[in-house]
């Protein structure tokens, strides 16, 4: 489909607007050979407002797919390398999680608490309790949503330092960034963000302004009206020019 749409020339033609979720995104769409003059960026969003949580959490947490490309393995390793048994949940299944159920029992590592899939409901709860969640993926995300529902329940984020994690997460300000595929680095953020609650507590109040300034559902439909509005104006505009470039066609 998308060979046949690039050969027709659809992209270039029929497509007045393109949304990336990032500026990452948009560029590596670009320098994919769309046109630049087309995209835009629009972030996902959080609705409803799962609220700013009202205790220190408890624990650290990882919450997403059980698979080699978001990190899992990394992360263990990361917990095996600590001075300290922090706890740690993962919430989530996927096809690695035996393997890391065992990688964690070979590690001695008592203090992680595998929980699997549970409902939205639950897994929201169960964020508010974290102190920080971290989210190791060692290839390209889009937009994570565990991030921006982190930011909303006032959550500091522990990411790889790799393609638009670095870009919705800014370092020091709203959680850390570490060097992907990187235990001992990984291992190190978690150690200082565990001993600096302070530090962590004004992280996680930075991540709800963020949150409150770019990622509600109102934010974001005010957003999307300007996108909508910009597009249909510019086709108004190639309209009128089309049909202006036809009078004179026809006078001619």
């Amino acid at each position: 489909m998308l060979a046949v749409h690039r050969k027709l020339g659809t992209w270039l033609e029929s497509v007045t607007r393109f949304i990336a979720l990032t500026e990452f995104a948009k560029e590596k769409f670009i320098a994919a050979g769309f046109p630049s003059d087309k995209f835009v960026v629009k972030a996902n969003f959080a609705d409803p407002d799962p609220c700013e949580r009202v205790e220190t959490g408890e624990y650290a947490l990882f919450i997403g797919r059980l698979a080699e490309n978001k990190g899992p393995r990394t992360l263990l390793n990361a917990w095996g390398k600590l001075p300290v048994q922090y706890p740690l949940h993962i919430v989530g299944d996927g096809p690695e999680r035996a393997a890391l159920e065992a990688q964690a029992r070979a590690l001695q590592l008592s203090g992680v608490h595998f929980l699997g899939h549970i409902p939205r409901a639950a897994a929201i709860e169960t964020l508010k309790k974290a102190r920080f969640i971290v989210v190791p993926s060692t290839w390209f995300e889009a937009f994570p949503m565990c991030i921006v529902e982190s930011f909303a329940c006032g959550i500091p984020v522990l990411c790889s330092r790799l393609g638009a994690m670095t870009e919705i997460v800014e370092d020091h300000v709203t959680g850390l960034h570490f060097n992907p595929a990187d235990a001992q680095d990984l291992a190190s953020k978690v150690e200082w963000a565990w001993n600096h609650p302070s530090e962590l507590a004004g992280m996680g109040r930075a991540a709800r302004v963020k949150y409150e300034t770019d990622y509600t559902a109102e934010r974001n439909y005010s957003l999307l009206m300007e996108i909508y509005e910009g597009a249909l104006a510019t086709r108004a505009t190639h309209r009128y020019a089309r049909d202006a470039a036809a009078a004179d066609v026809q006078l001619g």
